[in-house]
């Protein structure tokens, strides 16, 4: 039976084992008390009489080794769990009968010693074992007992008081073990919820660090207790010191103070000091004990993006399925104006056909420039060298577009090579050097294309600055959306395709602001990015 309990490994938790290694030490200690005093006072104590003191010794000192065997077996070898406690019970009832025995029956007062040993086996012990246990100190008390009434006189309150004692061991022990498996229900319940609450303290943690939004958890002081590294990144900054929420961001702390006296859901709109992202902020009350608040930001220059690239895969979803289909329309419709031109029909008839031919040049570059955003991301990089670049593009487009030379203006500071697609350039700056051009004042140096290097380590910055009235505030914000323009003849994909080819690149475009005309800042890589 033994064999079969113990089959299984797995079943026997270390707690199992450390209770078997208290109940061990609480022997140890009875043990070492037994041995001392049959050793040191055998005259104190009524059942270590000197005629039956050398017995007592020797029963002591026996229950002594056993016991601190047992100690440094269960240190060594942690297998067969019911074995090993079956044998330390076995032992105890053999050595507490000799002891009953030698000191005059149960009136000694051993029995209770008795009662422990069983309680504690019920505790520790697994199953009917318990009750296996329970039945042999009852019968080794009867046993005992009933030799004892063989040898000397009979009596019959000594048989009642053995019975007594033999209910209350088996009492004793179902109770004990009754306990000990609600205890051990209790104890792997909540492992389980322990478990459970691990795994799903991992999941969110690991949800919330993956979280496009900044989340920031905040007590109603305004101490940030945590946050993801999305809000380190939006709002610029790495732990500071003192972690109030004014360190992160002021205009923050002022929103959070706003909501703490109104407490709305509406969001309120943040500037990130480090970062310069304008952020969408919005709090949210908890119902921790803390009344902790979580606060989600949002970059809001990510969600125009998304509402952009939506409105751009919608219009390109219809402008790719008819634009071949135009083209064709279109260049026939160009060829018959060319053939009309030739023959001479008026002045009339000479300004219509002009202005159909200038629509459908117009009509054609914006077909054009909607296929050209399919091709984005067929970039093949290579290193340029802007010093022997720039004065050849300068060229072919002041003498395509019949201006002066002069009227663009080359500037060279620090190292001039890009890591970028060349056709791509190519493009971007044609669209840079014509708003330019549109806007500016047409003489000596309105222009100027400037090449700045150094400023950032591996990184080069091209400027297109004209000397015009620059942009509007109110048009800032939207200069790079798609079909925005401010020009009547303008298609306004212009400065939206020079920002998806430098996206595609590994760079960027921004309208730098401060300047006293129009400023648009190329930065791109000086090596390849690996």
């Amino acid at each position: 039976m033994l064999n079969k309990l113990d089959s299984s490994a797995d079943r026997f938790s270390e707690t199992h084992w450390k209770s078997l290694r208290y109940f061990n030490l609480y022997r140890f200690c009875i043990s070492g008390l037994l041995f001392a005093s049959s050793v040191l006072h055998p005259s104190s104590f009524s059942i270590l009489t000197p005629d039956n003191g050398l017995f007592h010794q020797f029963v002591t000192s026996f229950y002594l080794l056993a016991t601190t065997a047992s100690l440094i077996g269960l240190h060594f070898y942690r297998r067969r769990f019911n074995a090993q406690l079956s044998a330390h019970v076995l032992i105890d009832v053999l050595v507490l009968i000799l002891l009953i025995h030698s000191g005059g029956g149960l009136r000694s007062g051993l029995g209770a010693m008795l009662l422990v040993t069983l309680a504690g086996a019920g505790l520790v012990g697994q199953g009917r074992m318990v009750l296996f246990y329970a039945a042999v100190a009852t019968l080794s008390v009867l046993f005992e007992q009933a030799y004892r009434a063989m040898a000397s006189d009979f009596e019959m309150v000594d048989f009642f008081q053995a019975g007594l004692f033999s209910a209350g061991f088996f009492g004793m022990a179902i109770s004990a073990r009754l306990l000990a498996r609600r205890v051990i229900a209790n104890e792997e319940l909540a492992r389980k919820r322990g478990v459970d609450l691990k795994n799903q303290t991992l999941i969110s943690q690991r949800v919330i660090e993956e979280m496009q939004d900044g989340v920031l958890v905040i007590n109603r002081n305004g101490w940030v207790k945590q946050h993801n590294p999305r809000a380190e990144q939006l709002l610029g900054l790495s732990d500071p010191s003192e972690r109030m929420l004014a360190n992160y961001s002021t205009e923050l702390a002022r929103g959070y103070t706003d909501w703490c006296e109104h407490a709305t859901d509406d969001s309120v709109l943040v500037r990130a000091p480090a970062s310069g992202l304008q952020l969408r902020a919005r709090f949210v009350s908890t119902d921790s004990s803390e009344r902790d608040v979580l606060v989600f930001l949002e970059d809001m220059g990510r969600l125009q993006e998304q509402a952009r690239q939506l409105k751009l895969a919608a219009l390109g979803r219809l402008t790719a399925n008819i634009a071949h289909e135009i083209r064709n329309p279109l260049s026939a419709i160009n060829h018959a104006g060319e053939l009309l031109c030739e023959e001479s029909g008026g002045q009339a008839n000479d300004r219509l056909l002009r202005i159909v031919l200038d629509n459908t040049h117009r009509v054609e570059r914006i077909v054009s420039d909607v296929l050209e955003l399919g091709r984005r991301d067929r970039a093949h990089r290579e290193l340029i060298d802007l010093r022997e670049t720039l004065p050849i593009l300068v060229e072919e487009y002041t003498l395509k577009e019949k201006a002066a030379v002069s009227i663009v203006q080359l500037e060279f500071l620090g190292p001039a090579r890009l890591f970028f697609d060349r056709s791509h350039l190519h493009q971007i700056l044609w669209n840079l050097l014509g708003n330019a051009l549109r806007h500016s004042r047409g003489m000596t140096g309105s222009i100027r294309l400037r090449v700045q290097g150094g400023g950032r380590e591996g990184w080069v910055d091209v400027h297109v600055i004209d000397d015009g009235v620059g942009v509007d505030d109110s048009h800032r914000e939207h200069i790079f959306e798609p079909f925005f323009t401010t020009h009547s003849r303008g298609t306004g994909l212009g400065l939206y395709i020079a920002r998806e080819l430098c996206d595609a690149n590994g760079a960027r475009l921004e309208l730098v602001a401060g300047a006293s005309g129009a400023d648009f800042c190329i930065s791109g890589r000086a090596v390849e990015c690996q």
